[in-house]
């Protein structure tokens, strides 16, 4: 009885002692950053006369209207579609703030429209249609499942990788990157506990485990074993596996592979101790190098205002405390 009461106090000191988690992330914009937090999220920007300016708004994941929905997998392929649905209303404001006379020319939207879709398709051809075509032209081992995924899925990594360092090598990225970089010293300097100021962000890593494009290299793993299940299964179906099967079959799945993506990523995020996690996070972190650079003061002040701004009058019931960084950011 006495153990069982010493074990009881144990997980009570434990509990206590353990950082509360809180998701806080974000993403880089034109010429500023975007912060989301628990309730809202917002973007400061900094505008051609060199001033600051912030938008903020209140917003609930469904999963939290809806507690039903909040369970493994479909979290992360709601989080995902939210996220995106954000990432591309908050660019578009930036875009705006930042260039000015751009906003004020008469729009196309049917143009627009157009760009976005051969935005997507591009993205599709050259990660998704790409390394499954090449893979049955070089290899013979359409039939193969693990072999085949194994060797469409390094095509896919290794076009990723390219992809990243030559747009890296443009100006306006390389300034996005710097942005994306002044984000994640925030994120850091907030987890930490310490007041949200330049002097404090200055000392943290740009380098952040739960970073998109952590996220994006551990989807990519994710796939090469979610698709060689798939298609071992096609195989006692059907046998022989075409290319056009393949393509079908596998693009439905993306949302799917996305889910399970976000719960390996919080996986990893929340037990960076341990060496195995710390291995399967590392070429997120490694890919991060290219994908963030060191900021400057000036980056650093938007980054910061930014989450400022989406916390609010609430900022004080959060800052002094460390924070434990589980969620995707």
């Amino acid at each position: 009885m006495k153990t069982e009461k010493h074990k009881w106090i144990k997980k009570f000191l434990l509990l206590i002692a353990a950082k509360p988690n809180i998701l806080v992330g974000g993403q880089a914009v034109i010429e500023g950053v975007m912060m989301r937090v628990p309730g809202a999220y917002a973007t400061a920007v900094r505008d051609p006369k060199g001033i600051i300016q912030t938008d903020r708004s209140e917003f609930r994941s469904v999963t939290e209207r809806k507690p039903k929905l909040k369970k493994p997998i479909l979290r992360g392929v709601i989080g995902l579609f939210e996220a995106l649905k954000i990432g591309m209303k908050t660019l578009q404001w930036s875009a705006d703030v930042a260039m000015p006379e751009e906003s004020e020319k008469p729009k196309n939207k049917f143009l627009e429209s157009l760009t976005t879709v051969f935005a997507v398709a591009l993205a599709l051809g050259l990660f998704f249609a790409a390394p499954i075509g090449l893979t049955t032209w070089l290899f013979d081992k359409d039939n193969d499942p693990f072999t085949f995924n194994l060797i469409s899925g390094v095509f896919r990594i290794v076009f990723f990788l390219v992809y990243l360092l030559i747009i890296s090598l443009l100006k306006d990225v390389r300034r996005l990157f710097q942005y994306h970089g002044a984000e994640h010293k925030t994120v850091f300097t907030f987890e930490a506990g310490k007041p949200l100021t330049v002097e404090n962000t200055r000392e943290f890593s740009t380098l952040h485990p739960r970073c998109g494009t952590s996220f994006l290299f551990i989807i990519m793993l994710v796939a090469i074993l979610t698709f060689a299940v798939i298609d071992s299964i096609l195989v006692l179906i059907v046998g022989d596996i075409k290319v056009w099967m393949r393509l079908i079959l596998h693009l439905p799945l993306i949302p799917l592979v996305a889910g399970v993506g976000y719960e390996v990523l919080k996986l990893t995020a929340s037990h960076r101790d341990k060496a195995f996690f710390r291995m399967l996070s590392a070429p997120g972190l490694w890919l991060q190098k290219i994908t963030t650079k060191p900021p400057d003061d000036g980056q650093l002040e938007v980054a910061v205002e930014s989450l400022k701004a989406a916390f609010g009058e609430k900022l004080a019931d959060y800052e002094g405390r460390k924070f434990t960084a589980e969620a995707i950011g």
